[in-house]
């Protein structure tokens, strides 16, 4: 198992170090709140009636990753993380997704985010087609939508298998 930096981010940093640094500090933890799981308890679904799974979520969170960054900040031609059947990415588990497959994907979108913002300035603009966002925009919703789905990664863990805190 990949021992997981979770470094808390510096509180009196300038405006692009406290945006990464909570972004990072989200992403960190994302992976420790999955990491540990079997491929079993990482799509199962502890909490009834939800559909969601910690794969799931990674998975999803992945895809956001992917979309914000890569595709409509970078306006990169990269494979489109969601299918026309599910447009919004709503945490789809995939015949042989396993745990660790799900969390390298998370990783490696993760890497390619942080290669794009910190090319970029806070003040630039996306630039796909339609987009008129700043990248100082792009962060504070990762932070946002990272912070959303790893409340649920809290719950389904502890209700998976009792692991809390972090």
């Amino acid at each position: 198992m990949p021992e997981i930096a979770r470094i808390r981010p510096a509180e009196d940093t300038d405006e692009r170090g406290t945006l990464t640094g909570l972004l990072d500090f989200l992403r960190a933890t994302v992976e420790l709140k999955a990491t540990g799981l079997t491929d079993e308890q990482a799509f199962a679904h502890p909490v009834h009636p939800s559909a969601l799974t910690p794969g799931g979520i990674v998975k999803h969170l992945t895809g956001v990753e992917r979309f914000w960054f890569a595709i409509d900040f970078a306006g990169q031609d990269v494979e489109w993380p969601w299918t026309e059947e599910d447009p919004h990415g709503c945490f789809p588990i995939e015949p042989g997704d396993t745990i660790d497959g799900v969390l390298a994907a998370y990783r490696a979108e993760c890497a390619r985010s942080r290669e794009i913002t910190a090319a970029a300035s806070l003040d630039e603009r996306a630039h796909s087609e339609g987009m008129t966002f700043t990248l100082r925009y792009a962060l504070a919703h990762l932070i946002e939508e990272t912070a959303r789905h790893l409340g649920h990664l809290d719950l389904l863990r502890e209700s998976t298998d009792g692991l809390v805190g972090e």
